[in-house]
């Protein structure tokens, strides 16, 4: 005899929340939040529409579908209307940043995005994926494919002898002497091969080792292609002493990092063309001026029309471009899913870009 799986209650009257949502609820943009019982918020969303949004949470079925759950374990439902999608999708960002609600996992644009990572700490590493910990970790990128940056990665890491074991490994050099006995050896096969300077194991100086992920970070910055030029000379060499294949296997990494330092530009200049002044035409008229500087929403008031107003805004954007422009290198942490909703935005409605203006034309 089979019994009959009970399934948890909703939290909350869904009938009468459903009538306030139906009742009160406008479509029109719109970012909401669900809380629990206790007023935490567990989901923030965003809207276009956000009475049909809202309704559709209703009709979803329990507990096969997402929004059911969602649903079932909500108390109660608030929102704030925004001007435009555009404003929707950046104030729902936002809020995730600021809540963390339990349920959002898909919009942490920077946990799904590849970048190449510096992780600091006694001897940094390179390593390749999503960044998670931005307070200990500096961020390159976004790349487009996880296949090649993990083979530029590799091929960084083996030419300059940088470490990939893991990041909690402890760590020791050189000058460190009295800590090893005679009997001393790396942690894993890469420094036998040639690949890594040992820092594990006290082989390699903290000074020359830093040396060694200083010229990495230059050359994911665009500052250097030195790494390149190494491995020219040797499979130059290799050529010349008739080892194909050892010439074939250094090819394979100039093609690897020649990729990488060509992606590393292009998106560097991406994100520098993301500087202008955003014209966000409101869906009831409430129009917005974004000043967006390398992708960052640096202010944000409703478009100025009369010269007073105009004249207002020329003067936030003159002070903004007063200060220094932002160094080129790591993506700003605090910045990096702003950054990446911006590019985002403007890739997928290219029509957008129709309603920038560079700032030189407002401080004329």
């Amino acid at each position: 005899m089979h019994r009959a799986t009970a399934l948890p209650l909703p939290t909350t009257d869904l009938t009468a929340l459903r009538r306030r949502v139906a009742l009160l609820a406008e479509n029109r943009p719109a970012v909401y939040r669900m809380t629990d019982a206790s007023g935490r918020t567990i989901y923030v969303g965003k809207a276009k529409r956000l009475r049909t949004r809202l309704l559709s949470y209703f009709r979803a079925h329990y507990p096969e579908e997402k929004a059911s759950r969602i649903l079932h374990a909500a108390a109660d439902i608030t929102w704030q209307y925004v001007p435009s999608d555009f404003a929707a999708y950046l104030g729902e960002l936002r809020q995730i940043r600021r809540h963390r609600p339990v349920f959002n996992v898909k919009l942490n644009r920077a946990r799904r995005a590849v970048f190449i990572k510096v992780v600091d700490g006694p001897a940094p590493k390179l390593s390749w994926g999503a960044c998670r910990n931005v307070g200990t970790e500096r961020c390159y990128g976004p790349f487009s494919s996880s296949g090649r940056v993990a083979d530029a990665v590799r091929a960084l890491n083996d030419l300059l002898g940088l470490r990939d074991c893991r990041a909690a490994m402890p760590m020791v050099f050189a000058e460190q002497g009295d800590l090893f006995d005679s009997g001393r050896r790396a942690a894993c096969i890469r420094h036998e091969l040639g690949f890594c300077g040992g820092p594990c194991a006290g082989f390699v100086t903290e000074a020359a080792y830093r040396v060694q992920i200083d010229t990495a970070v230059a050359f994911l910055e665009g500052r250097t292609i030195q790494p390149i030029d190494r491995v020219i000379a040797a499979m130059q060499e290799a050529g010349e002493q008739e080892e194909f294949e050892r010439a074939a296997k250094w090819r394979e990494r100039f093609e690897a990092l020649e990729w990488l330092f060509a992606a590393g530009n292009k998106g560097r200049a991406a994100i520098d063309l993301l500087t202008f002044i955003y014209h966000d035409p409101g869906t009831f008229g409430d129009d917005r001026a974004y000043l967006i500087r390398q992708g960052i929403i640096r202010a944000c008031f409703p478009f100025p029309t009369t010269p007073i107003e105009q004249e207002a805004f020329r003067g936030v954007v003159a002070e903004e471009f007063a200060r220094p422009a932002p160094m080129t290198g790591a993506l700003p942490p605090d910045s990096i899913d702003e950054v990446l909703l911006v590019m985002s935005w403007f890739r997928r409605h290219p029509q957008a870009l129709r309603r920038t203006t560079p700032p030189e034309e407002w401080l004329a």
